[in-house]
């Protein structure tokens, strides 16, 4: 089946988003950031995360990071920003969270990968791709789109992926919104998918307490989305179906604009290196599940 969008397949661009993602999140549980960040005096593992992904925007604070981001609790936000500028500029903040890509990517992938022809490949391949993406209602995507774009073949792909990583989750969030669901019940249905961060890692990431992620899944009982035991009922199910299907939609664009050949050869160069990455250990074993 063919989409409406285009000559690509059905699900084309979602297929080769997924390693992509995978790719770029390597950064956040890599011993690498850590050590980086904690070098400019930013230590505490919240802080780091929340400085890394919002530097792109400059000296900003809370508020509009908690609106980009949508679904971290705003008092953990608040707790970091601005205060984390004063500590470290944004400049120096991207400087070492480029510095932690680079190591990550060797260590996982190692150096015969990175300096292989196929990441080269992949590299112009992704950037090719994110030359469709848009910058109108997508601020952390727009924020980045303003950085300059490696040299190196593996940072400029992890920078692609950056990039092709925030646009669709910028029309993510835009798809909650019109879905009425808010930050906590966003982060518990995806949970019950099975693809989503466990209740341990929402609460040590996003800072949501156990009782506000029960209380999410209340407010999803209530709308008959989950079920006693917080699995996703038929009409959850249709409800996250029809949510990546409208973030498909929006997500359109970067993967038309490459088009099928180019999608269906990033997605087979993405995955081979998403794959050793994982093999490699690159995400914690308790990472994903439901509660």
């Amino acid at each position: 089946m063919t989409s409406l969008t285009g000559s690509l397949p059905e699900h084309a661009g979602r297929r080769c988003y997924q390693p992509l993602n995978t790719l770029h999140a390597t950064v956040y549980f890599s011993p690498d950031i850590t050590r980086e960040m904690g070098a400019l005096g930013i230590e505490e593992r919240s802080a780091v995360n929340i400085a890394g992904r919002s530097a792109a925007f400059g000296r900003v604070g809370a508020g509009p990071v908690t609106a980009a981001f949508y679904n971290y609790n705003h008092e953990l936000i608040a707790r970091h920003l601005p205060g984390v500028w004063d500590v470290a500029a944004p400049q120096d903040v991207l400087a070492a969270r480029l510095r932690a890509a680079d190591g990550t990517l060797r260590r996982l992938l190692g150096e015969d990968a990175v300096a292989s022809p196929e990441m080269a490949e992949a590299a112009e391949l992704a950037l090719r791709a994110a030359e469709g993406c848009g910058r109108g209602g997508r601020p952390l995507y727009s924020a980045h789109a303003d950085l300059p774009v490696p040299e190196t073949p593996h940072l400029a792909l992890w920078h692609a992926a950056t990039l092709l990583r925030e646009h669709r989750g910028d029309g993510h969030v835009m798809a909650l919104v019109r879905a009425g669901l808010g930050p906590v019940e966003a982060l518990v249905s995806h949970s019950a998918t099975g693809g989503g961060m466990s209740d341990k890692w929402l609460v040590q990431t996003r800072a949501w307490p156990v009782e506000e992620l029960e209380a999410g899944r209340e407010r999803l009982r209530a709308r008959g989305l989950l079920d006693g035991a917080g699995e996703l009922t038929e009409a959850g199910k249709a409800l996250r179906e029809e949510l990546e299907a409208e973030t498909d939609r929006l997500d359109a664009a970067p993967y038309e604009h490459l088009g099928a050949a180019g999608v269906a050869r990033l997605t087979e160069l993405g995955s081979a290196f998403a794959k050793a990455a994982l093999m490699a250990g690159a995400f914690p074993a308790d990472l994903l599940g439901n509660g």
